[in-house]
């Protein structure tokens, strides 16, 4: 029996703070316009929830992912930094390192995403909830925070700076999706989105469309013209003797 059920019209994407993902978004417009993508801003421990219960069909999220359940890709690595008040003595600095963070408060929230256990430093003596608790506390002068530079720009202020730090553990952004024996269709189409196919080597509902489709030969030339853009003139009778044709086609007469 055929399934006779229509295809989804809508593609649900969630994603956690700090990922930003207009560009995809842009090329999936360009290539399913009829497939609406439903952006879902999500915090970290809600990601996996909602790819398990069927909220959302993908998400862009931080490894490692929670569970086995889930299928993932990683796509890029992103800079760790160091947040700081703008009149910090670190703020004179081009990069820093774990070393230079032995002497200061360093913060860690309940929500890092550097999966460390202990950051270098001195410890506070209460972790923060969130990042964006974290930040208020830097902003006041307790303490400095190490993030992913997009978590930086995402909770930017006046008052703060923030500098590249080497050594330390990176953030690594991923797609998920909930596992099983082959991706659905528009997760297909978003995998090809994310690692750069075009569109003819995008696999996907698009690609199946076009199977079976045979290549179209090209139409036959026209014949060319005669040289001088005429059409060539039909030959004249031969000239003869002895009863062959001549001026205006009457037979000579004989001498």
């Amino acid at each position: 029996m055929t399934d006779s059920s229509p295809a989804p019209t809508t593609f649900r994407l969630a994603y956690v703070p700090g990922v930003t993902p207009s560009k995809w978004v842009r090329i999936w417009e360009q290539r399913l316009p009829d497939v609406r993508l439903a952006l879902l801003q999500v915090t970290p421990g809600e990601s996996f929830g909602m790819l398990r219960d069927g909220a959302a069909d993908a998400a862009l999220l931080r490894l490692p992912v929670d569970g086995e359940d889930l299928a993932a890709i990683p796509l890029y690595e992103e800079t760790s930094v160091v947040v700081m008040p703008k009149d910090h003595l670190f703020a004179a600095a081009e990069e820093l390192s774990p070393e230079d963070l032995a002497e200061e408060l360093v913060l860690h929230p309940l929500d890092d995403t550097l999966g460390w256990e202990t950051p270098p430093g001195r410890p506070a003596f209460q972790r923060p909830e969130t990042t964006a608790d974290a930040i208020e506390l830097v902003a006041a002068g307790v303490g400095v925070l190490v993030v992913p530079q997009s978590l930086a720009r995402l909770h930017h202020r006046k008052d703060l700076t923030y500098r590249t730090i080497t050594g330390v553990p990176q953030s690594r952004v991923a797609l998920s999706w909930p596992r099983a024996e082959e991706a659905p269709d528009l997760v297909e189409e978003f995998i090809g989105i994310v690692r750069g196919r075009t569109v003819n080597s995008t696999r996907g509902r698009r690609a199946e469309a076009q199977k079976g489709q045979k290549t179209a030969k090209p139409a036959p030339k026209p014949a060319k013209k005669a040289a001088g853009g005429r059409p060539a003139r039909p030959a004249k009778p031969a000239r003869g003797k002895g009863g062959a044709a001549g001026r205006g086609g009457k037979p000579r007469r004989g001498r």
